[in-house]
């Protein structure tokens, strides 16, 4: 009969394989993971100790282990494509398609000339609809979500300031007939410093303008469409610029403490406009990274909201959260194997308790998601949910010695981080002093060269190559040319003949008068705008010559 397993067996046992392990292992290297944390190659209960109350159960605070009781057994995750294609009939026509298989909101990406701040006859026809589709009014807007019930839909607009997506689907809305109060979703690129980091192309007006705008949306949107999120908070452009996954988490709960401090200042009670804070993260491939970054992350906000910002409402202490699957990590070289890259992206998603996804489509590395590679990323979060159960069991990776105690080195480097921002004086003069930026910028020299030294692998980039066809690789079909051009022409037609200029001139004065006094709201202003027929490059335009240009100074 085996003797019972004790203590001192257990201390003997590990003694043993110590030494099992020393004499197998010969020289052993060092690993690190891209926090630059040592990861050991055993975690016993030695290496982690609960602390009362922190580890917490689902649902309740500090929320490690999920900011929900039921997590994604009672309701999974929203399935939000990012989805962007030519003119708004043609994205309209996609959409729909994506949500008949089985996404269950919207996400709008614009054109890149959107981004820029322009109108699309400010641009290059040849580049119009090639990144994303071109909406510059709210009939635009009207068409592109043609068939979307806007008060059962959550709507995600990727949606730069001064946010006039938002203010076209409001003006949709309302010509529709639905209250503003029944409008749910969330202005996806409100973070403006995100913006001025790492990119550059959303950075539409300068700073302090830029600053300004932001609270005026969160107040207007707190009081007039009371289910929106003004607010989400991105730590994907800094990882995606090269942060580290611990940076990329503190400098985003840096820059929602900032934010939400400028909300005190400007009078709002931080249990009326926290719990429609959310976060958007990239999820990179470092899988027990991944999930235990997003557990500190949880840990850390219901401190810092309680114990900093004096917020009293448990939904106020939620870390709510999108999670991208990492298009960095994506590689042109054998583009098929980002389908098992995007699978495994989207499991740490899973198992770290996020509230929405977006995963790739494997051919993202080559041009604009192919409608074959969309489906198959649908497809991926359906398989996961559904064929390998990955629902059924709330933080299953909870009690692990390594998880666990990877979530307490995560959480301790995070804090790290965020004190130097402090120190700087806040996030917003840590990004104006260019500390930010160095920092990203030395994890990401620092990542590349790993990477080309062969200390990380890249399967097909780095090592295991092969010879490739490469007309083979799936590319998608560039806009139309004869259906853009239709659309800048009614465009311009709209412009000169279809709206009321009177009432164009005197929304746009408007503007100018609301950029010159603090206390008439702006964005308030741009949703009147939208209402009258000005559009993107109008009100962008205005507002540049008003706050100024968003220019980003170089940091060395």
């Amino acid at each position: 009969m085996n003797k019972p397993f004790d203590a001192p067996m257990s201390h003997a046992a590990l003694a043993q394989w110590q030494q099992d392990y020393a004499q197998q292992i010969g020289t052993d290297r060092a690993v690190r993971n891209r926090s630059g944390l040592p990861i050991k190659p055993l975690y016993t209960a030695a290496d982690w100790t609960p602390r009362l109350g922190e580890e917490g159960l689902p649902g309740q605070a500090p929320y490690t282990r999920g900011i929900y009781a039921t997590m994604h057994r009672g309701r999974t995750w929203t399935q939000r494509q990012l989805i962007g294609l030519g003119t708004p009939a043609e994205y309209n026509e996609r959409l729909l398609g994506i949500l008949a298989q089985g996404a269950t909101a919207v996400s709008l990406i614009p054109c890149n000339s959107v981004f820029r701040g322009y109108d699309m006859d400010e641009s290059h026809i040849e580049l119009l609809g090639t990144c994303g589709t071109v909406v510059n009014t709210a009939d635009h807007m009207d068409r592109a979500l043609r068939g979307v019930d806007l008060a059962t839909t959550s709507c995600a607009m990727n949606d730069p300031s001064p946010f006039t997506l938002l203010a076209f689907m409001l003006a949709a809305a309302k010509k529709r007939g639905t209250p503003w109060s029944r409008v749910s979703g969330t202005s996806n690129q409100s973070d403006y410093l995100s913006h001025y980091v790492a990119n550059h192309m959303f950075f539409r007006i300068a700073l302090p303008g830029a600053r300004r705008i932001l609270v005026d949306h969160i107040a207007f949107c707190n009081q007039h469409v009371p289910k929106w999120n003004p607010m989400s908070v991105v730590g994907q452009h800094m990882q995606q610029a090269g942060a580290n996954p611990a940076e990329a988490v503190a400098f985003t709960l840096s820059t929602a403490i900032q934010n939400a401090q400028d909300c005190i200042a400007r009078g709002m009670d931080p249990d009326d406009f926290l719990p429609r804070f959310t976060f958007f993260f990239d999820i990179s491939i470092s899988f027990f990274e991944e999930v235990a970054k997003f557990r500190a992350a949880r840990r850390i906000w219901a401190k810092v909201t309680k114990e900093r910002l004096g917020a009293k409402d448990p939904r106020s202490w939620r870390f709510k959260f999108h999670g991208q699957t990492s298009g960095v990590d994506l590689t042109r070289q054998q583009p098929l194997n980002n389908v098992a890259r995007v699978t495994v992206q989207a499991m740490a998603g899973i198992f770290g308790g996020l509230q929405s996804m977006h995963t790739d489509a494997y051919d993202e590395a080559l041009s604009c998601p192919t409608e074959f590679g969309a489906r198959i990323a649908i497809a991926t979060q359906n398989i996961l949910r559904e064929e390998a159960h990955l629902t059924d069991v709330i933080d299953p990776l909870g009690g692990s010695h390594y998880v666990e105690a990877l979530t307490d080195q995560m959480e301790a480097e995070i804090e790290r981080i965020m004190a130097l921002v402090d120190d700087a004086g806040g996030m917003y003069k840590a990004v104006e002093s260019g500390l930010v930026q160095r920092m990203i910028g030395e994890s990401a020299r620092r990542f590349q060269a790993q990477v080309d030294s062969g200390e990380q692998t890249v399967v097909g980039v780095n090592a295991y190559q092969v010879a490739e066809d490469r007309s083979a690789r799936p590319i998608n079909a560039r806009p139309d040319r004869a259906a853009m051009q239709a659309h800048v022409d009614d465009f311009v037609a709209f412009k000169r003949e279809g709206r009321s200029q009177a009432e164009v001139q005197r929304a746009l004065d408007a503007l100018s008068r609301a950029a010159a006094d603090p206390a008439d709201n702006l964005f308030g202003r741009v949703v009147e705008a939208a209402e009258v027929g000005v559009t993107h490059g109008e009100i962008c335009g205005r507002l540049r010559q008003e706050l100024g240009f968003g220019h980003v100074q170089a940091v060395v």
